[in-house]
Protein backbone atom coordinates (compact mmCIF):
# COMPACT_ATOMS: atom_id res chain seq x y z
CA UNK A 1 0.00 0.00 0.00
CA UNK A 2 1.27 3.26 -1.08
CA UNK A 3 2.28 5.71 1.55
CA UNK A 4 1.32 3.19 4.52
CA UNK A 5 4.25 2.44 7.01
CA UNK A 6 5.09 -0.86 6.99
CA UNK A 7 6.91 -2.84 9.46
CA UNK A 8 10.41 -3.78 9.01
CA UNK A 9 11.63 -6.83 10.39
CA UNK A 10 15.12 -7.51 9.11
CA UNK A 11 16.20 -11.24 8.69
CA UNK A 12 19.16 -10.19 10.72
CA UNK A 13 20.14 -8.37 13.95
CA UNK A 14 22.01 -5.16 13.27
CA UNK A 15 23.84 -2.80 16.06
CA UNK A 16 24.26 0.37 14.42
CA UNK A 17 26.16 3.65 15.93
CA UNK A 18 24.20 6.92 15.78
CA UNK A 19 26.07 8.33 12.99
CA UNK A 20 25.11 4.29 11.18
CA UNK A 21 21.65 4.39 11.67
CA UNK A 22 21.61 8.25 10.50
CA UNK A 23 23.45 7.52 6.81
CA UNK A 24 20.78 4.08 6.90
CA UNK A 25 17.53 6.37 7.43
CA UNK A 26 19.37 8.80 5.08
CA UNK A 27 19.17 11.70 7.77
CA UNK A 28 21.39 13.98 9.85
CA UNK A 29 21.99 12.77 13.60
CA UNK A 30 19.85 15.67 14.62
CA UNK A 31 16.50 14.04 13.53
CA UNK A 32 17.98 11.12 15.22
CA UNK A 33 18.15 12.59 18.92
CA UNK A 34 14.93 13.85 17.55
CA UNK A 35 13.22 9.91 17.53
CA UNK A 36 15.21 9.35 20.84
CA UNK A 37 13.62 12.74 22.87
CA UNK A 38 10.31 11.57 21.50
CA UNK A 39 10.83 8.00 22.85
CA UNK A 40 10.49 6.14 19.12
CA UNK A 41 13.87 5.14 19.55
CA UNK A 42 15.82 3.73 22.89
CA UNK A 43 19.57 3.16 22.31
CA UNK A 44 21.90 0.97 24.44
CA UNK A 45 24.52 2.46 26.45
CA UNK A 46 24.94 5.29 28.26
CA UNK A 47 27.14 8.23 26.42
CA UNK A 48 26.13 9.35 23.59
CA UNK A 49 29.31 7.76 21.63
CA UNK A 50 28.69 4.53 22.80
CA UNK A 51 24.86 4.52 21.67
CA UNK A 52 23.91 1.07 19.62
CA UNK A 53 20.95 0.86 18.02
CA UNK A 54 19.21 -2.74 16.80
CA UNK A 55 17.50 -4.11 14.04
CA UNK A 56 14.00 -2.70 15.47
CA UNK A 57 15.35 0.64 15.90
CA UNK A 58 16.19 0.99 12.48
CA UNK A 59 12.57 0.16 11.70
CA UNK A 60 11.27 1.89 14.01
CA UNK A 61 12.83 4.97 12.53
CA UNK A 62 12.15 4.28 9.48
CA UNK A 63 8.48 4.22 9.91
CA UNK A 64 8.58 7.34 11.72
CA UNK A 65 10.76 9.35 8.99
CA UNK A 66 8.54 7.72 6.46
CA UNK A 67 5.33 9.27 8.55
CA UNK A 68 7.28 12.97 8.91
CA UNK A 69 7.97 13.29 5.16
CA UNK A 70 5.06 11.54 3.63
CA UNK A 71 2.16 12.83 5.90
CA UNK A 72 3.50 15.77 7.65
CA UNK A 73 3.11 14.26 10.88
CA UNK A 74 5.39 15.50 13.52
CA UNK A 75 8.05 13.80 15.18
CA UNK A 76 5.01 13.63 18.67
CA UNK A 77 2.29 12.50 16.48
CA UNK A 78 5.09 10.12 14.87
CA UNK A 79 6.01 8.86 17.87
CA UNK A 80 2.07 7.86 18.90
CA UNK A 81 1.46 6.11 15.30
CA UNK A 82 4.32 4.10 16.26
CA UNK A 83 2.98 2.81 19.67
CA UNK A 84 -0.58 2.18 17.75
CA UNK A 85 1.08 0.44 15.18
CA UNK A 86 3.17 -1.87 17.90
CA UNK A 87 -0.18 -2.34 20.06
CA UNK A 88 -2.07 -3.50 16.77
CA UNK A 89 1.09 -5.98 16.00
CA UNK A 90 1.00 -7.00 19.86
CA UNK A 91 -2.79 -8.00 19.31
CA UNK A 92 -2.68 -9.53 16.04
CA UNK A 93 -0.09 -11.59 17.34
CA UNK A 94 -2.28 -12.22 20.28
CA UNK A 95 -5.20 -12.98 18.17
CA UNK A 96 -2.77 -15.85 16.05
CA UNK A 97 -1.46 -17.21 19.35
CA UNK A 98 -5.51 -17.84 20.28
CA UNK A 99 -7.01 -18.90 16.89
CA UNK A 100 -4.20 -21.81 17.27
CA UNK A 101 -4.90 -22.64 20.74
CA UNK A 102 -8.60 -23.17 19.68
CA UNK A 103 -7.19 -24.77 16.41
CA UNK A 104 -5.36 -27.08 17.79
CA UNK A 105 -8.26 -28.25 20.31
Amino acid sequence: MAGTPQSYQPDIEYSLSLAEISRCCGVESEDILVLISEGILSPQGKARGDWRFGSADLGRALSALRLERDLGVNAAGAALAIELLDEMQRLRDRVRLLERMVIDR
